[in-house]
């Protein structure tokens, strides 16, 4: 069975009701971090909320992949940066 996704309006609502705050403060908060988040991985930095987990930037070599389609052509896959989540030893923990 598929559990629902949680999107960012029922955390910030849940976060403003436990909190007692108003949800366009919340909201203003968690869009900054998420902002910030962004910035700091474009510049190629890494970061880390301890027992959370690393945020980083990772560059995957190129390769050579297969069409699904017609599984006789070779296709390049080109080399490019990705963001990789390494999840900090509470969150394994309780998760994991």
């Amino acid at each position: 069975m598929k559990r629902p996704n949680i999107q960012k309006k029922d955390l910030v609502g849940t976060i403003a009701r436990e909190k007692k705050l108003r949800s366009t403060l919340v909201l203003n908060v968690v869009n900054s971090f998420l902002k910030k988040v962004v910035h700091v991985l474009s510049q190629g930095e890494r970061l880390e909320f301890r027992d959370f987990g690393v945020f980083e930037v990772i560059k995957r070599k190129a390769k050579m992949g297969r069409n699904p389609k017609k599984s006789h052509v070779s296709i390049k896959i080109p080399a490019k940066n990705v963001v990789k989540f390494t999840p900090g030893r509470k969150l394994r923990k309780v998760v994991l």
